[in-house]
C-alpha cells in the first residue's frame, strides 16, 4: 500500500510564497489589462495600439530580466540567497502597491514594468531553493503543489478584488479608488504568504563566492553555458523549454488583453480567467500524482501537445463561450507544464548549482516570452484591419497574430523529444 504522502513544514512554507505571488500574475493576467485600456482610452490612445502597447511592456520588462538573470542565478549560489529573495520580492510588492496610483497610461506601464521585473527576480531565487527544500523522489509532486495551491489561493484576494472593481458603488468608491484598494489588498497578501517562507528557509547548498559577485556573476554564465552545452541533454532542454514555454507564457499574459481587442464582455473575461485558475489547481495535483506513475518527460509531452490544441482553437476564436472553453483548457495543462518543467530541470542539475540553471533557464523562459509577446504584438499591428474568411468565419488581425504560436510549440516538441531521449540513456 502507497504511504500517503505528507509536506513537511519547509515545503508547505515554500510552496505558499507561489500562493502568494500568483495573486500578482492572476491580477496582472486580468484585471491590470482593462485598468490599463481604461487609461490609454482617457488619454486618446488609438485602440488598435492598446494590445501592441501591453505587448511591448511586457516584452521590455522580460528584456531586463533576462539581463538580470544572470545575476541573480549566481547569486542564488552565494550564501545570501535569502537576502536577495526578500530584496526583489520587496521591490516587486511596492511596485505592486503603487500600481494605483499611477497618474497615466506611461507611468503605469513603468511601474507594472518594474513589478514585474521584482517578481520574475524573486522567483529566480525562490525556484533555486527547492532542491534544498526536498529530495529528488518529493520533486515533481512538490513543485506540482505549489502551482496547484497557487493557483487556487490566488483566487482568495482576488475575488475580493474582483467584487469591489465590479461593485464600487455598493462600497461607496469610484471604479479609480477600487483599483487603488484591489492592489493594495493584493501587495498586502503577497507579504504575507512570504513571511513563514522567511522563518524557516536556511541555505545549505552554495558555492564559494570570489571578489567581485556582479563580475563572477557574468563569468559564471559563461562556465554555466559551456556546461550545459558539453551536458547536451541539459543544453538540449533548455533550448526546447524556450519554444514551448514561449506559447504558454504569451498566453498566460495576454489572453485578457486578446479577449478585449476581440470585443468580448470584460466581465465575462475575468470570470472565465477565475474558472481557469479553480480548474487548474486539481489538474496541478493530478499532474504532481501520474509523475509518480507515468514519466515526466512523457507527461510533459502530453502538455505541449494540449497547448498546441488550444492556440489553434482560439485562433477561431469569435465568441464569449469559446473563450470560457479555451480557459478551462488552459486550466486544465498550465499548472502541469510549469510544474514538470521546474522539477524536470531540478533533477537533472547538481544542486550546489541551482541557482546557476535556474537563472539560465528563467533566461530562456523570459526569453521565450519576449519573443511570443513581441511576434504577437508586431504581426497584430502590421494586420490591422486586415480580415480573413476562413471555413466561413471572419477572422481579426488578433487571431491572426495568435497563429504565429503553433509553430513555436511544434519546435518546442521536436526539440524536447531530442532532450528527453538523451535523459532517459544517461539513466
Amino acid at each position: 500500500m502507497e504511504k500517503k504522502f505528507k509536506l513537511t513544514p519547509l515545503e508547505k512554507s515554500w510552496i505558499l510564497y507561489d500562493v502568494g505571488n500568483s495573486a500578482f500574475i492572476l491580477l496582472v493576467a486580468t484585471l491590470v489589462p482593462i485598468f490599463f485600456n481604461a487609461l490609454a482610452k482617457n488619454a486618446g490612445l488609438n485602440d488598435d495600439l492598446y494590445m501592441s502597447y501591453w505587448g511591448y511592456a511586457g516584452s521590455i520588462a522580460t528584456i531586463l530580466v533576462a539581463i538580470l538573470g544572470p545575476i541573480c542565478g549566481t547569486l542564488a549560489d552565494r550564501r545570501m540567497k535569502k537576502q536577495f529573495f526578500i530584496v526583489t520580492m520587496l521591490a516587486g510588492v511596492a511596485c505592486c502597491a503603487m500600481l494605483g496610483f499611477a497618474p497615466g497610461w506611461l507611468s503605469f506601464l513603468c511601474l507594472f514594468i518594474l513589478a514585474r521585473v521584482g517578481y520574475s527576480s524573486s522567483i529566480i531565487f525562490y525556484d533555486s531553493m527547492l532542491p534544498e527544500v526536498t529530495s529528488d523522489q518529493r520533486m515533481d509532486k512538490v513543485s506540482s503543489m505549489g502551482f496547484a495551491f497557487g493557483y487556487i489561493g490566488s483566487v482568495i484576494p482576488f475575488i475580493a478584488c474582483l467584487i469591489l472593481v465590479l461593485m464600487p458603488d455598493t462600497f461607496g468608491l469610484s471604479a479609480g479608488s477600487a483599483m487603488v484598494i484591489a492592489f493594495l489588498i493584493t501587495a498586502l497578501w503577497w507579504v504575507a504568504c512570504t513571511v513563514p517562507l522567511l522563518r524557516r528557509y536556511r541555505q545549505t547548498a552554495f558555492v564559494t563566492a570570489e571578489k567581485s559577485p556582479l563580475l563572477d556573476s557574468f563569468r559564471q554564465l559563461g562556465r554555466t553555458i559551456r556546461d550545459a552545452k558539453k551536458e547536451k541533454h541539459i543544453f538540449l532542454y533548455l533550448l526546447a523549454f524556450f519554444f514551448f514555454i514561449d506559447g504558454v507564457y504569451t498566453i498566460i499574459d495576454m489572453a485578457t488583453a486578446y479577449g478585449t481587442a476581440l470585443g468580448l464582455d470584460t466581465t465575462g473575461l475575468l470570470l472565465a480567467l477565475l474558472v481557469t485558475q479553480i480548474v487548474a489547481f486539481p489538474c496541478s495535483i493530478i499532474f504532481g500524482r501520474l509523475s509518480t506513475k507515468y514519466d515526466t518527460g512523457l507527461l510533459i509531452k502530453v502538455c505541449i501537445c494540449a497547448y498546441t490544441f488550444v492556440v489553434l482553437f482560439s485562433v477561431f476564436m469569435v465568441s464569449q463561450w469559446q473563450f470560457w472553453l479555451m480557459a478551462v483548457m488552459v486550466g486544465m495543462f498550465q499548472g502541469g507544464i510549469q510544474a514538470l518543467s521546474r522539477s524536470y530541470l531540478g533533477k537533472i542539475i547538481p544542486p550546489e548549482r541551482s541557482g546557476e540553471f535556474f537563472g539560465l533557464m528563467d533566461i530562456f523562459g523570459k526569453g521565450a516570452s519576449f519573443m511570443g509577446m513581441t511576434l504577437v504584438s508586431v504581426v497584430s499591428q502590421l494586420t490591422a484591419g486586415i480580415r480573413l474568411n476562413v471555413f466561413g468565419l471572419t477572422l481579426q488581425n488578433e487571431n491572426i497574430a495568435v497563429s504565429s504560436l503553433i509553430f513555436l510549440f511544434a519546435i518546442g516538441y521536436a526539440l524536447f523529444c531530442k532532450a528527453d531521449k538523451l535523459n532517459k540513456h544517461r539513466r
